[in-house]
Order: C-alpha cells, then sequence, then structure tokens
C-alpha cells in the first residue's frame, strides 16, 4: 500500500507506533488480574529508622502518592494523620480510589530509602532515612472477610489537632487491635467516632484481605520453589539525593535520574515494571537524566 501511495507510507510509521504503544498497554492491563486488582488501595506510610529525618522523608512519600493520584485522575482521601512534633509526620494513612488502583499500588509495600545531606543536620551531614509503605486493597462490604469480633481490641483516644479551637475535646479517635496477627489500625481524620470506626474497619479489612493474598501468592510461588515476590518490611526503593540524584528500585533495577520528578508523583514507570517483575517479563531502564 506504501508503494502504491506516498502519503500512506508517511503516516505508516506513526499508525505502527500507535499500535506498539497499544499493545503494550494491553499486555500491562494483562497483568492487572489479581483478585483486588480492580479496588481501591489503602496506603499507610510510617516513619522508620533516621530521626526527624525520618518523620520528612515519610510526609515526603505521602505527598508523592498523592501527586502521583492526581496526575492521574485518581480520588486521594486522607483517613489519617500524626503529624511528628518537630518536622514530618510519624504515620499517615490514605484512601487511593480509582481504576486498578491496588493493582498499580500494591508493589509499593516494603521499605523506602532515602540518602541525602540532612536539612536537620547544622553539620551538613549526610543521612539515610527509612519509611515503611503498606498498600491493601479497599475491600466493598459485599466482600467477605471472615473477622471475629472477639478477636479485635478497641481503643479510643482523643485525636490530635492544630491547637486552639481545632483540638478534638472528646474521645473521637479509634483504635482497632486485631489480637491473633497483632495488625494494628487507626483513624482520626474524622470528628465523628462513629465515621472514625466505620473507616478504621475498613482499613483492618483490607489489611487481612492482604494478608490473606499473600499467603495465597507464597503457596503459589512454593510450587514452583519460587520466592514469593511480596513482602512488607523488605526494602524495595533507594533514593539518592546526594552525592548524585536517582531512584533506584532495589527489586527491578529500573531506575530514573529525576529525584524530584518522582517526588512529584512521576512514579508510574516503577509501577509498571514491578508488575513486569512479578511477571517475570523484561525490565527496560529510563535513563532520563
Amino acid at each position: 500500500m506504501a508503494e502504491e501511495d506516498e502519503s500512506f507510507a508517511e503516516e505508516a510509521p506513526g499508525m505502527v507506533e500507535a499500535l506498539e504503544a497499544l499493545i503494550e498497554k494491553l499486555k500491562l492491563s494483562a497483568l492487572l488480574s489479581g483478585p483486588h486488582d480492580n479496588t481501591g488501595a489503602i496506603i499507610s506510610i510510617n516513619a522508620r529508622d533516621g530521626g526527624t529525618d525520618a518523620n520528612d522523608w515519610a510526609e515526603m512519600l505521602l505527598r508523592m502518592y498523592i501527586q502521583w493520584s492526581q496526575k492521574h485522575e485518581y480520588k486521594a482521601e486522607l483517613l489519617d494523620r500524626q503529624d511528628n512534633d518537630e518536622a514530618g509526620i510519624n504515620n499517615a494513612t490514605i484512601a487511593v480510589r480509582g481504576p486498578m488502583a491496588y493493582g498499580y499500588l500494591k508493589g509499593e509495600s516494603g521499605m523506602h530509602r532515602l540518602v541525602r545531606i540532612s536539612p536537620f543536620n547544622s553539620e551538613g551531614k549526610r543521612q539515610t532515612s527509612f519509611a515503611a509503605v503498606d498498600v491493601s486493597p479497599e475491600i466493598s462490604d459485599s466482600v467477605d472477610v471472615e473477622i471475629d469480633e472477639a478477636d479485635v481490641r478497641e481503643d479510643t483516644f482523643r485525636a490530635s489537632g492544630a491547637g486552639g479551637q481545632h483540638v478534638n475535646k472528646t474521645d473521637s479517635a479509634i483504635r482497632l487491635t486485631h489480637i491473633p496477627t497483632n495488625i494494628v489500625v487507626q483513624c482520626q481524620a474524622e470528628r465523628s467516632q462513629h465515621k472514625n470506626r466505620a473507616s478504621a474497619w475498613k482499613m483492618l479489612r483490607a489489611r487481612l484481605a492482604r494478608v490473606e493474598e499473600e499467603k495465597r501468592e507464597a503457596e503459589e510461588a512454593a510450587k514452583y520453589q519460587q520466592q514469593a515476590k511480596t513482602g512488607f518490611g523488605s526494602q524495595i526503593r533507594n533514593y539518592f539525593l546526594h552525592p548524585d540524584q536517582r531512584v533506584k528500585d532495589a527489586r527491578t533495577k529500573y531506575q530514573q535520574g529525576n529525584f524530584h520528578a518522582v517526588m512529584d508523583g512521576e512514579i508510574q514507570g516503577f509501577l509498571e515494571a514491578t508488575l513486569r517483575w512479578r511477571a517475570g517479563q523484561p525490565i527496560e531502564d529510563d535513563d532520563e537524566d
């Protein structure tokens, strides 16, 4: 056809490129086939080792996930947040809702490590900070997650606030502890104890659903004598701001050279690389400077 029509010959390369992009998109969609991949995601971020730098780092990650949500027209709702007295946060939990939110974000569970010159150290020393990210599926009420209420301890406490008239005068915050698994969730985002309780139970159901999903993945991997490619607590990604700027995933080896772009929510490349890694597909580095 190109030999007979010069205008078609000019259009063909662009059409091929568009078709290749479509095929890659379809391949990626095929990887989003987990039992909860089409649900929303509940992301919990906790500051770990590194002192005040770790608290600041946890808040940077919170902003990163909110920015990613906005860029992809997902809705992010803050469920819980505990600010640190000096800077940053001790922990926070958000719900991200949109098509395949959990499918894309579930690979973010694990330890995120930052290396930079500390803005909180007057001597300008390099500091390594850690924050733990945990991602669970937002399970709808129609999905059965078996929880014996006798196994759950509920504690109420006064929600922290900004001070003055904004401080909550009642014990509206809710903390739930699932005794058999020692999973703890809490919610203080609302002034209503009833709403906080409902959100906390939703968070607990999400965490237990993810525990069951990890068990299934581990059993499946054991059949083929493989190591399960999941696990909360393992270091998954390194973020470097000193001596050079780069972000590299410890599992997939995918990396990006623009630290600030990543912190502004440009993490789709990491999410897609993790999906391909879990499926055993080859991964290409982003050589962006």
